[in-house]
């Protein structure tokens, strides 16, 4: 792991198994939170998954966050959708809750990717200026 040059936040190489060991440990903490928030009465079935996947894409990379997001919509459908730990057909409100959820979590992966390609930009000293280049001819 290396540090970025945001608040000191821990990254780790995308497409290593710390990553995606970071992203089943996200999903287990973020379902312990979703089952905390259905025992209070929350309908939202994906509430807490969604900025745990922001910050997974941030700190782990793309990959381990799209592992992450197609490991809960199953942990979703069959322990938070009623009936509760079992699979049965969705209706037209689940499913659409599932598509939202897909949708979003696209997009939250590519800001966040976004992010961190910007983190590393701005490590590396930044953008260089529009200044002479060997492209350029002078002439």
């Amino acid at each position: 792991m290396r540090r970025a040059g945001l608040f000191g936040v821990p990254r780790v190489r995308p497409w290593s198994w710390q990553a995606f060991l970071l992203g089943l440990v996200i999903v287990a903490v973020s379902a312990l939170l979703q089952g905390i928030c259905v025992a209070l009465g929350a309908k939202l079935y994906f509430a807490a998954f969604v900025p745990s996947l922001f910050v997974l894409a941030f700190v782990a990379g793309a990959p381990a966050a799209a592992f992450a997001a197609l490991l809960t919509i199953p942990l979703v459908w069959w322990a938070f959708i009623p009936p509760f730990f079992e699979f049965s057909p969705l209706s037209s409100a689940n499913a659409d809750s599932i598509n939202l959820f897909c949708l979003l979590a696209v997009l939250l992966i590519g800001l966040a990717d976004l992010c961190r390609e910007t983190m590393t930009i701005i490590s590396r000293g930044g953008l260089k200026p529009p200044g002479k280049s060997a492209a350029t001819n002078s002439q």
